[in-house]
This record gives C-alpha cells, structure tokens and sequence, in this order.
C-alpha cells in the first residue's frame, strides 16, 4: 500500500477503511459493516429512547456525507471507483438496515433476543448486498460514481430490514 502523500488521502486511509476494518485481507466490506453493528448496539443499549433514532439516522448522514466528500479521493487512491477498502458504503448500508429495523427492537424482550435481531441485520444485509439483489446489481455495474457505490448498499440495507419486518409479521421472532 502506498503512503498517504496528503491530509485527504490520509483521511482515505483511516476513515474511509472503517478505522482499518476495510484493510481486512479478507471480507473487508463485513468487517466494516460491523462497525455499523457496533454503533447500534451503543446507540440502543446506551442512548435514551427518544433519541436511538435520531443518533441512528445522524450515523447514517455522517456516514453517507463523508463518503460523498471522500469517494473521488479513494478512487484516485486505490485507482479504483469501488475499492473493497473504501468501506463506509458498507457502514451505511447496514445502519439503513438497523433503522428499519428499529422499531421492532422494544417488542423483543431480552438482551439476548437485541443481540440476535442485531446479528440477523447483519447477516441478511451482508448476503442481499452480495448477491446485489435487483436494482442493487443495475446500479452497482452501471453507476460507477459515488451514488453508485453507495447506492446499492443502501438498497441492500432496506432489504434486509424489510425482511426482518416481514418476519416480524409472521412471528419468527
């Protein structure tokens, strides 16, 4: 990897790997969107109610502003429109998923049952985003601009927690 030769390339390699998740040697993108697990489970066991909502949705700006304002950066960087280490696509795309998801946390009783919601948003937006379930996989292999490495991880978010909803519905939980 080459050396950083300024402030924002610097900020590519740190903030834009996820702290260092996205430089995993393997499944950079899941070791990223973990991040985004671990800013739920603060947000749900340590912020008051009224406001898990709010702090999610502020994740989820300052998640997608800052990929905005790095993604040409990254590109130059690793001579790549859609690097696997520039990963805060894969941060938002699973604190879409924890959003939709959120309202169904107060019905599940335990810490146990939080945790388990938790690593199901997560398992499911991994696979979706993956498998770019349609319009996910339009978008990934025609837009390849910000929006479009973004995108996709978006969409796979709010799948993912439809189907957490859906199973909601039908009781699986």
């Amino acid at each position: 990897m080459k050396r950083p030769a300024n402030t924002k390339e610097s900020l590519v390699l740190v903030v834009g790997t996820a702290f260092g998740l996205g430089l995993a040697p393997i499944a950079p993108g899941s070791f990223a969107a973990l991040l985004g697990v671990a800013i739920h489970a603060l947000v749900w066991f340590f912020a008051p109610a009224p406001l898990r909502y709010p702090l999610l949705a502020l994740a989820l700006v300052i998640f997608t502003a800052v990929h905005f304002w790095l993604n040409d950066a990254a590109a130059k960087y690793w001579n790549d429109t859609d690097s696997g280490n520039f990963v805060l696509d894969e941060v938002a795309g699973y604190l879409v998923a924890a959003l939709v998801a959120l309202p169904l946390q107060p019905a599940l009783a335990t810490v146990r049952q939080q945790f388990l919601l938790m690593g199901a948003a997560f398992v499911l937006f991994r696979v979706i985003d993956i498998i770019k379930v349609p319009p996910a996989r339009q978008i990934d292999r025609n837009w390849h601009t910000a929006w479009g490495v973004i995108l996709d991880d978006l969409i796979a978010g709010a799948y993912a927690g439809g189907i957490l909803w859906a199973a909601h519905a039908l009781r699986l939980f």
